[in-house]
């Protein structure tokens, strides 16, 4: 068995776009645990990422209010050989209160763009619009109208659809109306949700898949012994998920693979799946992620690991998004 001295890359879905495995998560970054923002670490972590060879940035105008995608423009300004090799996918609804609208759609891409410092956004998501209001996202004078509109103008590249809730998720994917979809919530060592409607969907329409939280907010980074509190965000972590854990990492030890890197190859092997995009708070992680998805890893790990999947109700209930 042969290491990998790169990451591989895929073509994600019906898109023309090449991205790594691993891509780098924005929605934490520079995150201290008093939920305050290191805006230099928070630079620092996407440096680290791409020098340790990721090319898929995913951020989203409403993470870090505004900061993340700001931090993002920074760094790639500061990496100008990198800044043409890397694909930067973001997300619009720039404000919580968000109707979804074709005008509130332009202004957040317009948003975006100025902080990105970008002309051009490769790939762009229709952030977190509940399945109530499918009708007024996809129809005249909504959010995929607009996004069509930029994509025809050359500023947006290719449209895909976003949401933490994998039942919002799912019938916007099963639309067939997009060429991509982040897949939250819904995909890891503890969460096969995806394999009942959403990835049977992805193949069948062709849209690349990029499954965010595979480290169940570090739960599957870290395991049980080094948990933190702040690892707690919108998880409900009970005793039987913990033993669970606990019996994952028992596995991993046997094989001599660590934890980290089961967690972010496991959601790679799904055929349905292009890449993964663990959030990245500082640099080590970002490091330690890259080398954990060249770990090799032994077939007899993943006939073991089999029957050992299961989905446990561990995300507590989103925020629930405004309607109008």
């Amino acid at each position: 068995m042969t290491t990998p001295k790169h990451l591989p890359t895929r073509k994600l879905g019906k898109t023309t776009l090449e991205v790594t495995t691993l891509g780098v998560g924005c929605a934490w970054l520079g995150r201290r645990a008093d939920g305050s923002t290191d805006e230099e670490t928070g630079q620092a972590a996407i440096l680290a990422a791409l020098d340790s060879g990721v090319r898929l940035i995913d951020t989203a105008s409403l993470y870090v209010d505004g900061t993340a995608e700001r931090v993002v423009g920074q760094a790639l300004r500061e990496r100008p050989a990198l800044a043409d090799k890397v694909v930067v996918e973001t997300k619009v609804r720039d404000v919580r209160d968000f109707g979804y609208s074709a005008d509130e759609t332009r202004r957040s891409v317009e948003t975006s763009l100025q902080r990105l410092g970008l002309s051009h956004i490769p790939l762009v998501f229709i952030h977190d619009p509940p399945a109530g209001i499918f009708e007024r996202v996809m129809g005249p004078g909504g959010a995929l109208t607009m996004l069509r509109q930029l994509q025809s103008e050359g500023v947006v590249g290719h449209i895909g659809i976003a949401s933490n809730n994998p039942w919002d998720n799912t019938p916007y994917i099963e639309s067939g109306e997009f060429e991509a979809a982040v897949v939250p919530d819904a995909y890891s060592l503890l969460s096969q949700v995806a394999v009942e409607r959403i990835f049977p969907a992805a193949e069948r329409f062709g849209m690349g898949i990029v499954v965010a939280t595979p480290l169940e907010r570090g739960l599957l980074a870290t395991g049980v012994a080094a948990l933190r509190p702040e690892d707690h965000i919108n998880r409900q972590f009970t005793p039987e998920v913990l033993r669970h854990v606990a019996e994952l990492e028992a596995l991993c030890q046997r094989h001599g693979v660590s934890l980290l890197a089961a967690a972010l190859q496991f959601v790679v092997h799904h055929p349905a799946v292009s890449t993964t995009v663990p959030g990245a708070r500082r640099p080590e992680q970002a490091v330690a992620n890259t080398a954990a998805m060249l770990e090799p890893i032994p077939d007899g790990f993943w006939h073991d690991l089999e029957p050992m999947l299961a989905t446990y109700n561990i995300n507590l209930p989103p925020e629930p998004t405004p309607q109008h």
